[in-house]
């Protein structure tokens, strides 16, 4: 299936509608948009294999650039625009983008990319002019809303988040498919586990250059459904859009989970949530204390996956199962699970160490064949570098990723379960753990709290958050310092960029 599938039954019908904006982009629009498009590509010389990147924000033309590449038979490789040119110009070159899409309200970075751009053979803007770059729009409007011949599938390369150094394409081998028979897989993923319909309305409160919104939102258009794309997560106005657009799936990070618990009494129940059948999350742990506070607030339907870009495994969980096994990601429904300590020996029930798939899924780290190597073990498992436990009931367990663990006295200490517990404590805002250097221990662990609304750093309220946190855990887990600070480095998702919160005490 794809958009053009149902033009001729509900081609009038929204595709996507911009959730500040109001914008609307119709099946019709949608179809006719993605062949001009593609036509353009065929034009300047890109031909099935070959890359494009697109640098826009949640815009409501993000759809038909991402089709038009897939019609053609290209990688599509979304592009954070958060990044700097520096950043955003490796990942061009590393691709080898021969396309490269933006829009005027990322001018100030895609202006810089041209030392970058030398493989690139068109360079498209929207919304307005751009040195060196041509207008989208009128560029569109010389090519016929025609199929190309022979149209075959695409597909997506994204980009790690790069909390370890320069992020890496995660390439996947092109299927050869007729354009229309692709994600299968996930078509029936969000169809069976999750009910989604031809007549879904999906809110997509994340940004498009990640995976799950973009790949998601995608899919809920071979359906037929509606993408409600929010510009930017503000957690009153998700709750309101779903009374709004009468919602009936949502796909969420505990980041947003948090947020939304944190608003006052008021902004949480006014609006209406009857619509709502499902609520997905996923991309990163979410502290127990959290799920237990959203279901309590939205009842048993918030279901919950864990899976990579690298697409080497997958496991669920429902409502009920999570509550029956508070914290689980769920049991694998595609690959093996195997708990591996350092010397890569298979460790008991209950025990964390790194999780491995065993799968039948492959994939490479574009252009890093070292990198590619270290994801796969002797018996060609493969893992995303995360750490956690299996119970008895075979349901996964997340604790941390193998980089962020603390070893402090040559005991193991991870970041997340502290993170954890101090998440909901009404005095922080954001907190991030880590582990600083220690002439006894090695390392200690500190928080790195951003205050709430309303109260005010200091010693006093250091201490509290220190006696808070050993309420809830053994003493030397618990940081022995805390620090204040406006932000934490993170990506819209959520996702805490370690790495550069590290570097600035070691620099320190």
């Amino acid at each position: 299936m794809q958009p053009g599938d149902h033009v001729a039954t509900k081609g009038d019908a929204p595709a996507v509608i911009m959730a500040e904006s109001g914008e609307t982009v119709t099946y019709a629009e949608l179809d006719e948009r993605s062949k001009r498009l593609a036509q353009l590509f065929r034009a300047a010389g890109l031909r099935n294999g070959d890359h494009m990147a697109i640098m826009l924000e949640n815009h409501p033309r993000y759809f038909e650039v991402f089709w038009a590449s897939m019609r053609a038979g290209l990688y599509c490789t979304p592009i954070n625009w958060h990044l700097t040119a520096d950043e955003a110009g490796y990942i061009i070159e590393d691709c080898g983008a021969q396309a490269v899409v933006t829009s005027a309200a990322v001018g100030e970075v895609a202006k810089d990319l041209k030392p970058y751009m030398g493989n690139v053979k068109t360079h498209l803007v929207m919304d307005g002019d751009l040195d060196g770059w041509d207008r989208y729009e009128t560029e569109l409007e010389k090519y016929p809303a025609e199929a190309l011949d022979g149209e075959t599938e695409g597909q997506f390369m994204f980009y790690s988040s790069g909390t370890t150094g320069r992020p890496k394409g995660i390439k996947p081998a092109l299927t050869g498919e007729e354009f229309g028979a692709g994600g299968g897989a996930l078509i029936m993923l969000i169809q069976g586990l999750f009910g989604f319909t031809e007549d879904t309305m999906y809110l997509c409160p994340a940004p498009l250059y990640h995976a799950a919104p973009l790949g998601w939102s995608t899919a809920v258009q071979r359906l037929g459904g509606t993408v409600i794309c929010m510009e930017r997560f503000d957690p009153a106005e998700a709750l309101s859009l779903i009374e709004e657009h009468s919602i009936t799936h949502a796909q969420f990070v505990p980041t947003h989970f948090v947020r939304m618990l944190k608003l006052d009494e008021e902004e949480r129940t006014k609006a209406d949530l009857s619509s709502l059948q499902v609520a997905v999350h996923a991309a990163a742990p979410c502290p127990v204390e959290v799920k237990q506070q959203m279901m309590e607030w939205w009842g048993p339907i918030i279901h919950e996956y864990y899976a990579g870009s690298e697409g080497n495994g997958f496991c669920a969980v429902t409502p009920q199962d999570w509550l029956d096994h508070p914290g689980t990601v769920g049991k694998p429904m595609i690959g093996v699970i195997h708990i591996l300590d350092e010397d890569g020996r298979e460790l008991p029930t209950g025990d964390a160490g790194q999780i491995w798939f065993e799968s039948p899924m492959t994939f490479e780290y574009h252009n890093d064949p070292e990198k590619t190597k270290g994801a796969y073990n002797d018996a060609g498992w493969s893992t995303l570098g995360d750490v956690g436990y299996l119970d008895g009931d075979g349901f996964l367990y997340l604790t941390d990723r193998v980089s962020h663990m603390i070893i402090s006295g040559g005991v193991n200490i991870y970041p997340q379960e502290v993170e954890d517990a101090l998440t909901m404590h009404p005095a922080i805002a954001d907190v991030a753990v880590i582990g600083v250097p220690n002439p006894d221990f090695g390392e200690e662990v500190k928080a790195v709290v951003v205050a709430a609304e309303g109260a005010a750093p200091s010693d006093e309220l250091a201490q509290q958050i220190i006696a808070y946190c050993q309420e809830r855990l053994a003493k030397f887990k618990c940081p022995r310092s805390v620090d204040f600070v406006d932000e934490l480095p993170r990506l819209p998702t959520g996702k805490l960029l370690k790495r550069k919160l590290r570097d600035q005490y070691e620099t320190a």
